[in-house]
């Protein structure tokens, strides 16, 4: 067992050095010839904001692991985790929500109408930056159990989303699932917040509740950290690429 632990130490300490190497390329090429560095991480305004936004929450739990635990709850923790990674490196970063809730409007009674006043309220929150990268946590589920891996879905209402897609995805197949042959799937108008979202954003079902030995992955601490740092990485590569 404390080899065990020590292993996972050592994976998450060289994952941060990784991602503080990344940031620290991405900020430089941001930063005025003429004034170094000094003290703390400096950040630039040009940068966007990050916006993370944990799927479901509230009386909407999501899709159900083969042994019962809801994806919202799943969703939220790593969207803080990743909140987390990114705050500390510098970013400006903003969640639709931080616990578990629905943010529909007071006084709207019936499920279907508070879903929907919650996804409207998720899109205003992602629509109020001007300049933002956004992304929706989600996990996934399939009739058979067989299935596994992460995958990207984009609407080609924003040009950039696409890649932002592809840049996430490489990251978790780099990072954490070098198995993992999905490709990122374009959806169209059929996800309201990808369709409607004026920034490049993505929704990332980060696995399958539906898969017994990934479903255990998703609910570990541990496992939770590493898919934070991988999406944070991927969504680094974008920022790097794109401002």
């Amino acid at each position: 067992m404390k080899k065990i632990l020590s292993k996972l130490e050592a994976l998450s300490v060289a994952m941060i050095i990784t991602l503080v190497l990344i940031v620290s390329v991405v900020l430089s090429q941001h930063l005025p010839d003429d004034k170094p560095v000094e003290g703390d991480l400096v950040t630039d305004s040009s940068l966007p904001t990050i916006i993370i936004d944990p799927g479901h929450g509230g009386m909407d739990g999501g899709c159900v692991s083969v042994d019962g635990a809801p994806e919202k709850n799943i969703n939220l923790t790593i969207a803080l985790e990743l909140r987390d990674i990114l705050t500390s490196l510098g970013y400006d970063v903003v969640l639709t929500r931080d616990s578990d809730v629905s943010i529909h409007d007071k006084g709207i009674t019936g499920t279907a109408n508070q879903k929907k006043s919650d996804m409207e309220n998720r899109l205003e929150i992602i629509n109020s930056y001007e300049n933002a990268v956004a992304i929706s946590i989600h996990q996934n589920q399939f009739t058979d159990g067989l299935y596994s891996g992460a995958q990207m879905f984009y609407s080609d209402s924003n040009d950039m989303s696409a890649q932002l897609a592809s840049c996430v995805q490489n990251s978790f197949v780099k990072n954490l699932q070098p198995d993992n042959k999905r490709e990122t799937k374009e959806i169209g108008n059929d996800l309201y917040l990808l369709y409607y979202s004026e920034c490049p954003m993505i929704m990332a079902e980060c696995g399958f509740l539906s898969n017994p030995d990934e479903s255990a992955k998703l609910q570990s601490v541990d496992y939770q950290k590493q898919v934070a740092f991988t999406i944070a990485t991927g969504l680094i590569d974008f920022i790097s690429a794109n401002y």
